[in-house]
């Protein structure tokens, strides 16, 4: 199939329904603003003149391109001032207006993408202004405070770590700790899911996005949610199977930006136990009674982005690296296959993306190292979910014990 050849027909198409397209969003909150800037037919002039300023800028009348910036900046600023003295606030449609411009001069003078981009997500913004507001009423300000901490060290750290090995156990500061980024923003990403999306998803969704925080800490606290309301029972094991099924995909995406050649050698088996993993769990159910026990256990999950678990697992990180080479010097390739069933007990996190990091390893024998890990750690969940509800340790066993047994025959392949 040929490419689109972007002319300037076309160029000039493209930012014409740009500004249809931001003077629709504000035709349809027009009515709820006194003082509006413009509507449906002042955006898409605004972006016009963008459009016809940049074509003579090209033509070689540079000074037309920011006087027309200069002439919609003072119309902005006319329009914000008026709003001010009738003690109205926001100058989102100023601003969006001086965008408008800016983008139909885009759509001329650059690659298309970048118009046509800032103008749809432009639109999107301010169509989801409700949606917004909402998840910034949800954001508490603790963790907020939390993530900019951890933002904040992570650009003074970083630049500053060296990017050298140390020791005989070849720790590299720099590497580690972009380790550590790395798992604390995927992290970050299903917590910020599971907080967003809580009150919209049953205990089945809120494990698979759980289970990238971390699909021990959903087992257990779905083993409480159980406990203590049996007739979600049911529910809360398919959403720990669920979150432990997520688990394979998240090491998977972590361990391929770590080394994607032990990625290589994983790749296929991750799916497989994620596929396993997913057909175990499913079971109907009706979610409509679930909210507040979704609440509580999303209540369990830790902001991955707070300063003091991103260092806990740097150390964890470290100190089973060095006792892993220990392990392999001393003992050999079934030590490390025992210390992996051994950590399987609390977070694996650190053992496999360690492991998998470490460069004096066999890929193959790593593999196995891994798989016997989450192995272990399986097991374990499930040994957790059954305490918490004796009356489906059953199903329980059964159901983990499929996921459990998948794991066997990758460790001879």
């Amino acid at each position: 199939m040929n490419s689109i050849e972007w002319t300037f027909q076309l160029r000039f198409i493209v930012a014409l329904a740009l500004g249809l397209l931001v003077g629709l969003e504000r035709e349809g909150t027009k009515s709820k603003r006194k003082l509006a800037l413009g509507g449906i037919r002042t955006f898409p002039i605004i972006s016009m003149l963008g459009f016809g300023c940049a074509w003579l800028y090209q033509l070689g009348v540079t000074l037309m391109l920011p006087i027309g910036l200069l002439s919609i900046s003072v119309l902005a600023g006319v329009s914000y001032f008026s709003k001010v003295r009738t003690e109205k606030v926001g100058a989102t449609s100023e601003i969006t207006a001086l965008l408008t411009f800016v983008v139909g001069a885009l759509a001329l003078m650059v690659d298309i993408w970048v118009s046509m981009a800032i103008g749809i997500i432009n639109t999107m913004l301010l169509s989801e202004k409700a949606e917004l507001e909402n998840i910034v009423e949800k954001l508490d300000r603790a963790e907020f405070t939390a993530v900019l901490k951890f933002l904040l060290v992570t650009l003074i750290i970083l630049p500053v770590l060296p990017n050298k090995n140390f020791t005989d156990f070849e720790l590299n500061p720099s590497q580690i700790w972009q380790i550590v980024i790395l798992v604390s923003t995927i992290g970050f990403i299903g917590y910020l899911l599971s907080k967003f999306l809580g009150q919209k998803v049953g205990l089945y969704l809120s494990g698979l996005i759980g289970g990238i925080v971390s699909s021990t800490a959903v087992s257990i606290a779905n083993g409480r949610i159980a406990k203590k309301d049996p007739t979600l029972a049911i529910s809360s094991l398919q959403g720990s199977i669920a979150a432990s099924s997520i688990m394979y995909i998240k090491f998977l995406v972590i361990i391929f930006v770590i080394s994607p050649v032990i990625a290589q050698t994983l790749w296929l088996k991750m799916i497989f136990l994620f596929a396993v993993g997913i057909a175990s769990s499913y079971i109907k159910h009706d979610p409509s009674s679930e909210t507040s026990a979704v609440e509580e256990e999303l209540k369990n999950l830790q902001n991955p982005f707070e300063i003091k678990p991103a260092m806990l697992f740097g150390i964890l990180f470290v100190a089973i690296s060095v006792l892993t080479k220990i392990i392999n010097q001393y003992v050999g390739a079934h030590g490390i296959f025992t210390f992996a069933g051994v950590v399987g007990i609390a977070n694996i996190d650190p053992f496999i993306f360690s492991i998998a990091h470490s460069s004096w390893f066999d890929p193959k024998l790593v593999s196995t190292a891994i798989i016997v890990a989450m192995l272990s750690n399986t097991v374990i969940k499930g040994i957790y979910f059954g305490y918490f509800v004796p009356s489906l340790r059953t199903k329980t066993f059964q159901r983990f014990g499929i996921l459990a047994l998948a794991h066997i025959p990758l460790l001879f392949f």
